[in-house]
């Protein structure tokens, strides 16, 4: 399995070159040169299976034989076992022909541990044998910083740094970043917004004597890996609702883009998946690219769903790519042209292309707080904001043929202030984290300058 460049101007490389390097030397996103894909038979075989044998299976169509899959599935197996819920991502009815099921059983009560996890352990294994150690570069909206660390922290052949945007993220979400005492994390709360600081790693990559100089690696939703372990609870969640004898729609509430791009991943697997709904805050540049063919940054808005809090969706690039053809140079020049104008006017061919499997919907403030308490009445399920962007916006798509998996992609006591002003309970953390307001932080203060952070990074990673 060879991994090529977005952007077409870095040679492809293989699956564990791609994931180490996180993003393509030219700027672009690797994706796989051509798509893996399972028989009717094997989706069908999935059903019933331990979560961390599905995993396996979908990780080694995309490691190919690069990682022995032995080796394979028993990283699986140590990465889910961190899990609470022996499901690891369970499905929870939620009314007729809907569901929703819950990713944040992990670590950090986040989807995003779902992946990282299983990253953690390809990387120690891959450095492991290269004798290696390399710096991760990370910018997090809220949840990939302290699913991050989580899995990161105490690993002798990584150095994790997480930017994120001060006064801008939930004390919880800090909290599991900053309250990590391990000497190869460091912290940065970042003077500026969620998409400053992803900009700021973007251009880090860029700079070859850095990337060099401490072996800068990305673990964000650029990274290939987390959109291939993504798309393992499609697969475990359509099966348990009669796929592949019958097509299931997903509604993702989405900010960069890779949740919801892991669905279509699935898709080119052979996952029959009928639609999925992308549902955005006030933030909803993804919204107004599906339904407007208009892809236009604009400025960020902070809202009780602050992950979703983005204006620049790295992963959109990557359906761009297949959406007009794999052709490396349009998706280039539109890229690039983002960059100074903000904008891409989406062509027709390519629209149409997306919007085969995609709508989107955006929902405001108050849409979002009535959805929090509608689900609490209808089902007894208290939700985060995240997840009632989602379940909102699902009322809104109504012409979405059922079955639906709502995706819930954070515990609600992440966001306990806002959960409990719109529906008057306090959601408490689960007893593994309970004494997460006792744990004393860590962290630092920085500008939203590149060359600041550049020379923070150098220094902590050389030390």
């Amino acid at each position: 399995m060879r991994y090529v460049s977005t952007r077409g101007q870095s040679p492809a490389v293989g699956f564990v070159d791609a994931v180490l390097a996180g993003l393509a030397p030219d700027g672009g996103l690797y994706v796989p040169e051509t798509w893996p894909a399972f028989t009717r038979e094997e989706i069908a075989g999935f059903a019933g299976r331990p979560y961390y044998e599905v995993a396996a299976a979908v990780m080694g169509a995309f490691a190919g034989d690069e990682i022995a899959p032995a080796t394979l599935t028993e990283m699986c197996r140590e990465a889910y076992a961190t899990f609470k819920h022996a499901a690891v991502v369970p499905l929870v009815q939620l009314g007729p022909d809907t569901f929703m099921a819950e990713l944040w059983h992990g670590p950090s009560l986040a989807f995003k541990d779902v992946a990282m996890q299983i990253l953690a352990r390809l990387y120690d294994h891959v450095l492991g044998q290269q004798n290696r150690v390399q710096t991760i570069l990370c910018a997090t909206s809220g949840d990939t910083g302290g699913a991050a660390v989580e899995a990161f922290r105490g690993r002798k052949h990584v150095k994790v740094i997480a930017l994120f945007p001060e006064g801008r993220i939930s004390e919880v979400q800090r909290r599991f970043m900053t309250t990590a005492a391990d000497a190869n994390v460091a912290c940065v709360a970042v003077r500026g917004t969620f998409d400053d600081c992803q900009a700021i790693v973007k251009q880090a990559f860029q700079d070859q004597a850095l990337r060099q100089a401490v072996d800068l690696s990305g673990v964000n939703s650029i990274n290939f890996a987390r959109i291939a372990a993504q798309a393992v609870y499609y697969f475990t969640s359509a099966v348990a609702l009669g796929a592949p004898d019958r097509s299931v729609s997903f509604c993702v509430p989405s900010g960069n883009f890779g949740d919801a791009f892991a669905g279509f991943v699935a898709s080119r697997m052979g996952l029959p998946i009928a639609r999925i709904v992308v549902a955005t805050n006030s933030n909803d540049i993804l919204a107004h690219a599906f339904e407007d063919g208009r892809y236009a940054r604009g400025q960020v808005h902070a809202t009780m769903s602050p992950a979703m809090d983005i204006q620049s969706a790295s992963n959109f690039e990557r359906l761009y790519f297949e959406a007009v053809g794999r052709d490396a140079a349009v998706t280039a020049q539109a890229f690039e042209g983002f960059n100074t104008t903000g904008v891409i006017e989406v062509p027709a061919d390519a629209l149409s292309v997306m919007r085969q499997m995609f709508r989107g919907v955006g929902v405001g403030e108050d849409d979002t707080a009535k959805a929090i308490v509608a689900t609490l009445n209808s089902s007894g399920q208290l939700i985060d904001p995240h997840t009632a962007v989602a379940v909102s916006a699902l009322g809104r798509a109504a012409d979405t043929p059922g079955p639906v998996v709502v995706l819930s992609t954070a515990h609600a006591s992440k966001f306990p202030e806002d959960v409990a002003k719109v529906s008057g309970l306090m959601p408490q953390l689960p007893r593994g984290a309970a004494d997460l307001a006792d744990r004393p932080e860590r962290f630092d203060r920085l500008a939203a300058e590149t060359e600041t952070i550049k020379a923070y990074v150098r220094t902590f990673a050389e030390a």
